[in-house]
């Protein structure tokens, strides 16, 4: 595998396969099988009411796999009503058997999020009985925000009801784009119609937030088509629009082709062109009344509409996962679980954790983690790192922020340091340079 310095070199405008997207720190990669009992040593410590608390919940299946997708799914035989049931039954007892450790004792959630795969692809049925199991064990009571990710093909009436009635306050909508030819050559299970059809009726019965996705320079991805779905994007009006930057991980369909024609240059946009992209999105979006939130994302009304899940995340709560392959962390100990479906089983039907991989941080790590992370929100914080780490992040990172500043990524103003939208717009190249030396050039994931 490519070490991700080299994937993201900034000499290298093309799109070649790899990981782009900085989603945790330390890179998985130094996340190791040898260190699962870190997790079952922090789990029996004392709790800790101070600190949030999270679940995350990964729902694998999916009506097809995408193109470009590198998650953890099953579709077809492998996504049948037997083994979806089997896994509602596992991830019950999992978080069962979390909320009997000790860390735990009498904290509740406060954000909740269900990823995937394609969390609607369950039926109404199935939901109920995830649903009003999950509330048994750790009831919901303290959450502020249930962030729950649909494919609108999935989506009906009576399921968008279900949602509405056991308590999802964030409808997250996996558009992607809004031509039915893009959508098709990329493996969207999805068509337009669906999108419009999902969304207005999510809208008329009162979802808190709806966001949408959208991903810049899909396969056959064009600027008139670009235009077009960012003018039909502001039109829907949604609380919350999401744009990720196309990338090609090695584990996609798109890489394997790749890989058997002997390609290095992914048949999608360079990455020049997305961040162009992104920007002109940004700035449409902006003259229709929202706010750059983050890197990613732009909102309607800032005070109303927050993205809690990614604001816990990235500034260090506790977050128990559920469900094969999913990541979660404890006090600093980062872990991961099974990545396959039968040993997610079997562990958990025998009483076990069903834990793959761990890594727990140093302090270090621990501060340079939050620094990254925050970074993706466009500014930091001094007083709040100094408050919490000791540490001085301008003497720290004197090196990083003064390289950024004088290439005109990033401004520096008292106790404040500010992305410029073009440094925000490339921020998960730029993050390594905050990475300590032995992860530098190491395999991401």
């Amino acid at each position: 595998m490519t070490p991700a310095t080299d994937v993201l070199s900034s000499e290298k405008k093309q799109t070649t396969a790899g990981n782009y997207f900085v989603a945790n720190y330390p890179p998985f990669s130094f996340w190791k099988r040898e260190n699962r009992h870190k997790v079952e040593e922090v789990l029996d410590r004392k709790s800790n009411l101070d600190t949030p608390l999270g679940l995350y919940l990964h729902l694998p299946f999916c009506r097809k796999r995408c193109h470009f997708c590198y998650f953890r799914v099953y579709t077809g035989r492998e996504a049948k009503r037997d083994r979806v049931a089997a896994y509602i039954e596992a991830v019950l007892n999992e978080l069962k058997a979390y909320a009997r450790k000790p860390l735990l004792a009498g904290r509740l959630p406060q954000y909740i999020y269900f990823g995937g795969g394609t969390p609607s692809f369950l039926s109404p049925e199935q939901l109920e009985q995830l649903i009003h199991g999950m509330k048994s064990v750790l009831p919901w009571d303290r959450a502020e925000e249930v962030t729950f990710e649909c494919e609108p093909g999935t989506l009906d009436e009576r399921k968008l009801d279900v949602l509405r009635e056991l308590g999802v306050t964030r409808l997250s909508l996996g558009v992607e784009n809004f031509s039915d030819h893009v959508l098709k050559s990329n493996g969207r299970a999805h068509l337009s119609k669906e999108i419009y059809r999902s969304y207005d009726y999510a809208r008329s019965i009162g979802f808190h937030q709806i966001n949408i996705d959208l991903i810049a320079g899909m396969l056959n991805e064009t600027e008139e088509n670009w235009h077009s779905c960012v003018a039909k994007t502001a039109a829907l009006a949604p609380d919350c629009v999401t744009v990720y930057q196309m990338e090609i991980p090695f584990n996609t369909a798109i890489y394997q082709q790749m890989h058997e024609r002997g390609d290095i240059v992914a048949p999608v946009a360079d990455w020049p062109t997305k961040r162009a992209w992104v920007a002109e999105a940004f700035e449409k979006l902006e003259d229709s009344g929202y706010t750059v939130a983050d890197a990613y994302s732009a909102v309607r009304n800032p005070d109303e509409y927050r993205f809690r899940y990614r604001e816990y995340l990235w500034t260090g709560a506790d977050m128990i996962s559920l469900g094969v392959s999913s990541f979660g962390h404890f006090r600093g100990v980062h872990y991961q679980n099974e990545k396959d479906f039968g040993p997610y089983i079997d562990r958990v039907a025998g009483g076990e954790l069903p834990i793959h991989r761990a890594l727990e941080m140093t302090e270090e790590e621990k501060l340079v983690r939050e620094v990254i992370l925050q970074l993706k929100f466009g500014s930091l914080d001094r007083a709040y790192f100094q408050e919490k780490f000791g540490a001085d992040i301008y003497d720290r990172f004197s090196r990083q922020l003064g390289r950024l500043r004088d290439d005109g990524h990033l401004a520096i103003d008292g106790d404040r340091v500010t992305l410029r939208r073009a440094g925000l717009l490339a921020i998960d190249e730029l993050l390594h340079d905050f990475f300590l030396p032995q992860h530098q050039s190491a395999r991401y994931t």
